[in-house]
Parts: C-alpha cells; sequence; structure tokens
C-alpha cells in the first residue's frame, strides 16, 4: 500500500469520479482506476460505490478513508521532521485557528513569534471549529488555536474567552423578537448561541451569515444582535459602535485552548512555549495547561 494509493483513494473521495480526480492529480483516469483496482485487492473489501455517474464511499470506504488521511499526515510530518532534524528554530509550524481567534488572537502571536524565530516556516490555516480540530487529528496541522480538544487531543495552554451579546446602540431589543445573527455551520459560537436560545426559551428570527467579521459589522449597522467573544469586540465597545445587551446565562466563559496532538513536534513546542510567555505574547499570554509543564517557557 503506497503513499500516491492514498493520495488517489482520497481524491477520488473529494472529486466524486475517477475523471475528477485524474483531473486533480494530472495523470490519466486509466491510471486511476487501476491504483483504485490495486487498492481494492490489497484491503479486501470494496471502497467505493456508483452513485449515478460518479463514485462514493461505501461504509467501509468511510473508515478507511479516516485512516488514509492520518496516514498521510503522519508521513509528511515525519519527513519534515527528518529534513529538519531536532532544530526547532529552523522547523515547520502548522497553526490551525478558529475564526475569532485566528482574527483577534493569531496576528499578535505570530508577529512576536516571527521576530523571535525567523527561520521557523510557519503556515496558518482560519476555518470553524470542526474543521481545523479534524485537520489536526489527521497530522495535517502542528497546533490549533481554538476551544476545547476532540478525541486523542490535548489542551497544552488556555487563555481566558468571555462571549457576550452584543447589538448597536440603541433601547435594549426584545431578546425574542430581534434578529439573532448567527455564525456559519460547525462554528462553535453558532451551537453556542443555539443552547443559549434553547435555554432562555425563546424562537427569534435567525439571520446565518458567513464570518465573524460579518456578524459583527451586520451588529454594528442595526440588523440584529449577536454572540461574540470580546476578543473580537474589543475595539467597536471600546468605540461605543457596539455595546453590550444583558441576557440570562451571559456573559460566557469559553477559554481559548491551544491544542496538540499526543506527540507535538519540536517546533510546536517552540510556539507552545511563546504564547505562554509573558515577556514575549504580552496582553496575548496563554497560560500552561497544569497537565504540561514542558510548556513552560525557559529561561
Amino acid at each position: 500500500m503506497t503513499p500516491a494509493r492514498l493520495q488517489t483513494f482520497l481524491a477520488i473521495h473529494e472529486c466524486g469520479s475517477a475523471r475528477a480526480a485524474a483531473q486533480r492529480l494530472s495523470v490519466t483516469e486509466s491510471a486511476v482506476s487501476a491504483s483504485l483496482a490495486a487498492l481494492h485487492a490489497e484491503v479486501g473489501v470494496t471502497l467505493f460505490e456508483r452513485s449515478g455517474r460518479g463514485l462514493r464511499l461505501t461504509e467501509a470506504g468511510a473508515v478507511f478513508a479516516g485512516y488514509a488521511r492520518r496516514i498521510l499526515g503522519l508521513l509528511d510530518e515525519s519527513v519534515a521532521a527528518a529534513r529538519r532534524g531536532a532544530d526547532a528554530e529552523r522547523g515547520r509550524l502548522r497553526i490551525g485557528a478558529v475564526t475569532t481567534a485566528g482574527e483577534a488572537l493569531i496576528p499578535g502571536l505570530l508577529a512576536s513569534f516571527r521576530q523571535r524565530y525567523p527561520q521557523v516556516e510557519v503556515t496558518l490555516d482560519i476555518g470553524v471549529r470542526d474543521r481545523v480540530s479534524a485537520l489536526l487529528a489527521d497530522h495535517r496541522l502542528d497546533v490549533v488555536i481554538g476551544g476545547r480538544p476532540g478525541a486523542g487531543q490535548v489542551t497544552r495552554a488556555t487563555r481566558a474567552n468571555s462571549v457576550v451579546l452584543v447589538a448597536a446602540p440603541g433601547p435594549a431589543p426584545d431578546l425574542g423578537a430581534v434578529t439573532w445573527l448567527l455564525r456559519e455551520a460547525g462554528s462553535g459560537t453558532r451551537d453556542a448561541t443555539l443552547a443559549l436560545l434553547r435555554r432562555i426559551g425563546i424562537d427569534p428570527p435567525l439571520l446565518t451569515l458567513g464570518s465573524v467579521g460579518a456578524v459583527v459589522s451586520s451588529a454594528a449597522l442595526g440588523l440584529g444582535v449577536t454572540l461574540v467573544s470580546t476578543d473580537a469586540v474589543e475595539h467597536h465597545l471600546r468605540t461605543g459602535t457596539l455595546h453590550r445587551v444583558p441576557a440570562p446565562g451571559t456573559p460566557l466563559s469559553r477559554p481559548w485552548h491551544a491544542v496538540t496532538t499526543a506527540a507535538p513536534t519540536a517546533a510546536t513546542e517552540l510556539f507552545l512555549r511563546h504564547l505562554t510567555d509573558p515577556e514575549r505574547a504580552g496582553a496575548l499570554v496563554f497560560r500552561v495547561a497544569r497537565s504540561h509543564p514542558s510548556t513552560r517557557p525557559r529561561g
């Protein structure tokens, strides 16, 4: 079972057909079909079934896909680690962040980290909670700044985060009648908002928008109220373009977590020590998780 066959398998799954997978991989359709046939022979079960003109995963294929992603992620991780050796300051760091953290926290942390370690190769992937957590699980990210860890993932450091209900200046809105602005599916803030509405026992109008920037801007323009991290609206609250709206159960405490897999890379450990160092991270500093003293700053 070769990496190329696993990559072909995942390309078919993501593209929906052998023809589309061949186009993505820049190979012939017959080469894709041959690779899939060989993989079926090795695994001993059918991984795809016909769906119209395309292919979709069987139940066995869906299970296999999760392992294939992790195998390829670990392979890529191992090659990068071997090429850079033990020199963390010349390593590779793949950061993931939920949208709010990616916009409000990561730029400042990256600026100080890059100034201190300019030779570390850094990439940043920003997305909803479900997406970046899945990428970390598949070893396609090294560290994620977001909510609580998923299965097999470990919180290395935390930072306080308060989530409040905000609206444009004006009379106090009727929470049951005003429009509530929601984040996109897969967002932890969206889930928290819907859970809050159930606890309060109201069924107001809802409007789904595509990003934290969109919900904040729309709230400031008077389109409705929204539940949001204070980190994302600090400037608006300070300048008065948004104000906090009293609501039962708010503010919510939803700490930021710096999350890794069970065995973080050397460059990841370097970043964790940086973001928990008050002298380096400043106002954006995280606290070391009690069970992981290895992330504490070194003198």
